[in-house]
């Protein structure tokens, strides 16, 4: 029998230890976790930049927001797969858990050659949130989609913009405020919620029920859409 040389067998057995220590092997809510946490740093690393920031105005009248990363893999028929949270605004004011949703088929936001989508809907009126009760939606075809404006277009955030259901805004250039645009649909993922939050309640239940007390982790998060919607 043909034995390999040690070299390569130590090498093989630090790939397979790489590989069992790799966030696809972590556990289902570590894996949630840190998808909390990548949402988490796209909205802060948004309204970090001016270029990218989605001015007070429309963060003060926003319903819901949906924070969406995306990674698109060559290795296996272009796969793309998708992510994200939606939070929304409650009667009082306050703002629900982060609640998980699949996502796919964006084209805003394009980074590091094409590999990575960030993009960050804002939902305008209480009826398009709504729209995420039922299953898939339809970024710009199930309701009306716009590029919404820049903190530094202060000047383009006008009535008609924040009459529009959906805001849309990614890390791209060339998109003008106000430019209707057709993207991604976002779809809920229940599986995940139930897992996460150890709970029987589904999207609508979770986005404005009181049913789940906020586990530690998603605080961050939660805390900083209050902050940026007052």
């Amino acid at each position: 029998m043909l034995l390999a040389p040690r070299p390569l067998l130590g090498l093989l057995a630090a790939c397979l230890a790489l590989l069992a220590a790799s966030p696809l092997h972590a556990q289902p809510t570590e894996r949630m976790t840190a998808r909390i946490e990548t949402t988490e740093a796209i909205l802060r690393e948004f309204q970090a930049d001016p270029e990218l920031a989605i001015p007070a105005e429309v963060l003060r009248q926003a319903q819901a927001i949906v924070i969406v990363n995306q990674v698109k893999g060559g290795l296996i028929l272009g796969l793309q797969y998708g992510y994200g949270v939606v939070l929304a605004r409650r009667d009082d004011g306050s703002w629900s858990i982060p609640v998980f949703i699949r996502a796919g088929e964006a084209s805003l936001g394009i980074q590091l050659g094409g590999q990575r989508i960030e993009t960050i809907y804002v939902l305008m009126d209480r009826e398009t949130v709504r729209r995420l009760f039922t299953g898939r939606f339809n970024i710009g075809v199930d309701a009306r989609a716009v590029a919404g404006p820049r903190a530094f277009e202060a000047e383009m955030v006008n009535r008609d913009i924040l009459t529009t259901p959906v805001l849309v805004y990614g890390r791209t250039q060339g998109l003008f405020a106000g430019a209707t645009i057709r993207t991604g649909w976002v779809d809920r993922h229940d599986s995940a919620n139930w897992t996460y939050y150890e709970t029987p309640y589904v999207l609508p239940e979770l986005l404005f029920g009181n049913f789940v007390q906020p586990p530690p982790q998603v605080r961050p998060l939660m805390d900083f859409v209050a902050q940026i919607t007052r």
